[in-house]
């Protein structure tokens, strides 16, 4: 048989890499031939193929023996389908202010969910059960939406990390009080990686009731998972998947990336290299004069505050985005094809702009 033919042409140089997103990085070419290992033949539609069967045991290695996976196209859906699964149509959800849920998320879990957020300003985008008690109240208030789920993101949004411990905290401070708890796990491989833990070391093993568990982020095309550990929800994720419009006809084409990233250590190695470029920008950053990093380089961002002009002149030569425009601060991703050269070349570009 002759290769199929193909008119399609390279739009982009693949040699540009920013510092923008990890989002911004293709897919890793593991998982690119398990997406073609996949393809040919029939396979049953909505997840009844093998490919999602074998999933769940892979998964089920790595959250216990009673987690199940339901794949999803993105993590915006993975994190409004989770949500809906654990309230009802009155709940709300308790989460930091700077949560994706609350910021990046375009209103979706209130738009889409029918959800109350109920915020908390963190100094570090880290919960507390003595933050959470600043929204945890006024169950029987029908004037008010009820508390019934408390969200965390590992690593969080300003690229720190929770402990197994600080979670375990939040967990049992949640439970004592009738909520279940939800993990944004976009870049949970990371927070993995870096605390040198099995995942679930930081999830069922310390009382997290149900994940959004990344892929995109990490080296997939598309797609993540819902991973139910708490069973209560798995008969409302059924129903609530399909109607978020976040169930694949063609499933086995999200399943086999997890599969590609999970079923050995790919999912492990990605993340550690997108880290340890993070930590060697920290390191050079740290050199530059002017340059303030604000928080704790724990994943795979740097955030930091320079001169504005600097920043966009910067812009200029690779992208990146502010994270808070007015105060001149800056966020940089790391992805899994960082190099060490794409790193130096930034830092080296950012002292040259500094020194102008």
């Amino acid at each position: 048989m002759n290769p199929p033919r193909t008119d399609a042409r390279r739009h982009h140089d693949p040699q540009v890499r920013g510092f923008a997103s990890d989002n911004y990085a293709g897919v890793h070419p593991e998982v690119l031939a398990a997406l073609a290992l996949a393809n040919g033949g029939h396979q049953v539609a909505y997840g009844e193929d093998d490919y999602t069967e074998n999933l769940q045991r892979i998964v089920r290695s790595h959250f216990g023996a009673g987690a199940e996976a339901f794949p999803v196209f993105n993590g915006t859906g993975a994190n409004v389908v989770a949500l809906q699964a654990v309230t009802d149509r009155w709940g709300a959800v308790i989460c930091a202010e700077s949560a994706h849920i609350n910021v990046d998320e375009g209103g979706a879990p209130e738009r889409v969910g029918g959800l109350k957020l109920l915020t908390v300003p963190t100094p570090d985008g880290k919960l507390t059960p003595e933050l959470i008690d600043r929204q945890a109240y006024g169950w029987e208030d029908e004037h008010r939406a009820t508390p019934q789920v408390v969200s965390i993101t590992q690593s969080t949004e300003l690229g720190t990390l929770y402990t197994p411990e600080e979670i375990r905290a939040v967990c049992e401070h949640a439970h004592a009080r009738g909520m279940t708890v939800h993990l944004d796990g976009s870049r949970i491989a990371n927070a993995a990686a870096s605390l040198d833990v099995p995942m679930r070391t930081f999830t069922n093993a310390v009382g997290v009731d149900i994940l959004s568990l990344g892929g995109t982020k990490n080296g997939a095309m598309f797609g993540e998972a819902v991973v139910v550990i708490n069973q209560d929800a798995v008969r409302r994720m059924k129903h609530i998947r399909k109607m978020s419009m976040q169930l694949a006809s063609k499933m086995r084409f999200v399943s086999v990336q997890l599969e590609a990233l999970l079923a050995k250590d790919l999912w492990l190695r990605n993340a550690r290299h997108a880290n340890e470029m993070a930590q060697r920008l920290a390191e050079g950053v740290r050199a530059v004069h002017g340059v303030e990093i604000l928080h704790p380089v724990q994943a795979n961002g740097v955030f930091a505050k320079l001169p504005h002009d600097v920043s966009e002149r910067l812009q200029k030569r690779f992208r990146f985005y502010f994270w808070d425009e007015a105060e001149g601060v800056v966020r940089w991703m790391c992805a899994f094809d960082t190099t060490e050269d794409d790193v130096d070349t930034f830092v080296a570009a950012l002292k040259e702009e500094m020194a102008r």
